[in-house]
């Protein structure tokens, strides 16, 4: 450990990280974006990152369609300017204005006239949720077609239909966004946020929205480790920032990918592929406690496939709450603001934050006296039962850890070990190394 010293950074970190209107202001945040027609490229993507920058000193980047990052290839650029299905009095019966979901995400353009018969087989819905509209996508497979609720399309009597699909797919870019903290130390923890769903606020404006904040308010504290948060399109932008900074992911020593993190459902922690990097053990240590959960690593899921690929093992993890089959309104129109809610946007944020801050905060120390144990009761170190209820939680922490800061267990070895939370470790380890007691590792 080197700079200042690791107890100030610490206090500083908490209280960068400590904001107490934080999920109302997430919220609002994923409520401004959530109109916005993101995808793997185009404008609502773009736009997206604006709106974030405004939060964040981000860096937008271009990759050129066309180019090939490892066995994948950046697909054309997407634009969409209009899409509907009209009667024979001209009404719109299906309007892209009333729900970007409207149409299939990456839908080639298409126009003409149709019997409703004819045109069915190009209108997706969901027959067991007819109510909802699904999302549908076509990002590496050119075709066209809409999306419609199944109750709408089945109030419709049967006649001939215009439909237009205004689109085009055409050389262009495809956008990512970057922000970079800069730490004490060069090493790396990478945060990541899949940007290219459009009107699904869980999946993901939650991500996007708490990933957002809590590097608005990492930016204003000293930390130890550098922090990279990167925002790109699912697959095809994490798989491009790989191939783009091949040679400085050697930093990375550990991360998160944010998804599905707004809704009430109990935290999920998908393990890295090793399951043994700092995101990892800190998750398992706070959830630990809870009615959350830690679940493999499989080859199914978020951005962690890639990051976790075996050419590159990054030991990144992901946080979610609902997600995939355990939430019905997943890809649907259903997953809708109604979805998320402050108070569970705000436990997202602090569960990541708390994580965060047990990585930086934990390491190696040294005991100065390790014959026998030091008498703590003449350094005031030994509270008293007479006087502090607490005594005896205080008491075994400081002996737990002036036990076992021997140079090889790290602070969070020793909470998992003794069982009590780091927090209760981490205050004793202050109050030995003010006592002399014990010397920081590097």
């Amino acid at each position: 450990m080197t700079g200042i010293d690791p107890f100030q950074r610490g206090e500083k970190l908490s209280l960068a990280l400590n904001h107490a209107s934080i999920g109302e202001d997430i919220y609002a945040f994923a409520a401004e974006i959530y109109p916005l027609f993101r995808s793997v490229s185009g404008a609502g993507s773009r736009e997206t990152f604006a709106r974030m920058a405004k939060h964040v000193d981000l860096t937008v980047h271009e990759v050129a369609s066309g180019t090939q990052v490892f066995d994948w290839t950046v697909p054309n650029e997407w634009r969409i300017n209009d899409a509907y299905i009209a009667d024979a009095s001209g009404k719109r019966v299906l309007d892209l204005g009333a729900s970007n979901l409207h149409v299939i995400n990456y839908s080639a353009p298409a126009a003409g006239r149709a019997l409703l018969s004819e045109l069915k087989p190009r209108i997706h819905t969901l027959p067991d949720k007819p109510s909802a509209i699904p999302y549908v996508t076509s990002f590496f497979q050119e075709t066209w077609g809409f999306c419609m609720a199944q109750a709408a399309l089945d109030a419709l009597p049967e006649g001939e239909y215009e439909y237009k699909i205004d689109s085009s797919l055409a050389p262009g870019s495809m956008s990512y966004a970057e922000f970079a903290h800069k730490g004490e130390e060069e090493d790396e923890i990478l945060i990541f946020s899949h940007s290219c769903h459009p009107s699904l606020a869980n999946d993901n404006c939650s991500g996007l929205a708490v990933s957002t904040f809590l590097a608005k308010q990492l930016s204003k504290a000293p930390t130890r480790y550098s922090y990279r948060f990167v925002w790109a399109p699912t697959t095809i932008g994490s798989i491009a920032w790989l191939a783009r900074n091949e040679n400085a992911v050697s930093r990375i020593r550990g991360g998160l990918v944010l998804s599905n993190v707004g809704d009430g459902a109990p935290f999920t922690y998908k393990k890295s592929r090793r399951g043994a990097g700092p995101m990892d053990r800190a998750m398992a240590h706070l959830l630990v406690a809870s009615d959350g959960k830690i679940i493999e690593f499989t080859p199914q899921g978020y951005d962690e496939r890639q990051f976790n690929s075996p050419g590159f093992l990054l030991e990144v993890g992901t946080l979610m709450r609902g997600y995939g089959a355990s939430y019905p309104s997943y890809h649907t129109s259903d997953d809708n603001l109604d979805r998320i809610r402050p108070e569970y946007l705000g436990e997202s944020y602090r569960l990541a934050a708390q994580a965060i801050s047990i990585i930086e905060r934990d390491g190696r120390w040294q005991s100065v006296i390790t014959k026998c144990e030091p008498q703590l009761g003449r350094r005031g170190l030994h509270a008293s039962y007479s006087f502090d209820r607490d005594a005896p939680a205080k008491n075994a922490a400081t002996m737990w850890t002036a036990a076992f800061c021997d140079g090889a267990n790290t602070l969070l070895d020793i909470a998992v070990r003794a069982a009590m939370p780091f927090e209760r470790i981490y205050e004793a380890a202050a109050k030995l190394a003010a006592a002399g007691l014990i010397t920081p590792l590097a």
